[in-house]
């Protein structure tokens, strides 16, 4: 399953429209992205910086009959790409996001159980600190419903 994230298409990032901080902040971007895998993977082995679990805002589980390609097959239809620019979550597949515009994105996680999770943020380059943080990380499970429909299970609370 690891292979699948690879045939993912790439999450375009939104070229910010005024400020030239935007414009230098998307130039980093541009060249950082390919890196961060290994940046991050080799920061989490040498401790420093850490993360286990699974993050906030469980949506639901993926509904009998489907399976985690179909969703992620679906979710690739509605614009969504590999999300390069995340942390791996404790048993995650795949890390989704679709870009609204330089600032912000909607960003879902599948895991090897078929839970699903996901929720609205700052795009990490627009705001890194924000993001790495999960600050302004805002719970959108009803979105993520009407979107899903019947190819989840979902979860009300």
């Amino acid at each position: 399953m690891k292979t699948m994230e690879n045939t993912i298409p790439q999450s375009e990032i939104v070229f910010p429209s005024s400020s030239l901080q935007g414009w230098l902040k998307y130039g980093f971007w541009r060249v950082y992205t390919p890196l961060h895998p290994t940046v991050r993977d080799v920061s989490l082995a040498l401790g420093i910086v850490a993360h286990s679990g699974r993050q906030n805002f469980l949506i639901g589980r993926i509904a009998p009959g489907q399976t985690i390609k179909s969703v992620v097959d679906f979710m690739i239809s509605q614009g969504y790409g590999n999300h390069f620019i995340a942390w791996k979550d404790d048993d995650e597949l795949v890390s989704l996001r679709k870009v609204v515009d330089f600032t912000y994105q909607y960003h879902i996680r599948i895991f090897a159980d078929g839970e699903i999770r996901g929720h609205y943020e700052y795009t990490p380059e627009c705001y890194p600190v924000l993001h790495f943080k999960a600050i302004g990380q805002r719970d959108c499970r009803d979105e993520f419903h009407a979107l899903l429909k019947e190819r989840i299970i979902p979860v009300i609370q």
